[in-house]
């Protein structure tokens, strides 16, 4: 891999397990055997690596959401398929990017703080148009506002990241979601 790329990837871990303002360029120095002036050389400034960490997450995040419509028919696989990058994310020692600058909102630069609504919102359109899609399925209850359930959900693997977070603990077990999901499903058509 390039030293950019390293930069990236490591830059992108401390982003997720630190937060913004804990790392610096001698911690991404220490980290990837470089000297501070080479990460200079590649980011001038902390704003622009972390502005090009969130648009290369964003790049793959957007790649996923595409492969779980591509590959999962059904919604409400589709959306086990969305909670599991939050627990992978945990499982991986890690917030998820959105909750992390999410924490740190008003000390990050007002170009990130658009960065990271915008991210926000990609979360919550996907969602919201595939409990459309399960509700015209008939897979999801309908009547339920989709733009309360997206967030009803999106609040839900977030939190849990936290909480996880916080106590160390195993994000699968201790979610909830399987919980909200059965709260969601339409109530089977009788034969």
């Amino acid at each position: 891999m390039s030293t950019r790329s390293d930069l990236l990837t490591s830059a992108e871990i401390l982003l997720r397990t630190k937060g913004y303002a804990a790392f610096s360029y001698a911690d991404l120095a220490t980290d990837i055997g470089i000297k501070k002036a080479s990460i200079h050389h590649h980011f001038p400034t902390k704003e622009g690596m972390a502005i090009a960490i969130v648009e290369s997450y964003l790049f793959r995040f957007k790649n996923q959401l595409e492969q779980i419509n591509a590959d999962t028919a059904g919604v409400i696989d589709r959306l086990k398929a969305f909670a599991l990058m939050f627990a992978q994310s945990s499982a991986d020692g890690m917030l998820p990017l959105c909750g992390a600058l999410a924490a740190e909102l008003l000390a990050l630069p007002d170009s990130l703080q658009a960065l990271t609504r915008d991210f926000f919102e990609i979360h919550l359109k996907w969602l919201q148009a595939n409990v459309a899609l399960g509700q015209s399925a008939g897979e999801i209850r309908s009547g339920l506002d989709v733009v309360i359930v997206a967030r009803l959900i999106l609040n839900t693997l977030e939190g849990n990241s936290f909480v996880s977070w916080a106590l160390s603990d195993a994000y699968v077990q201790s979610s909830g979601f399987d919980i909200l999901l059965e709260g969601l499903r339409a109530a089977p058509t009788p034969n």
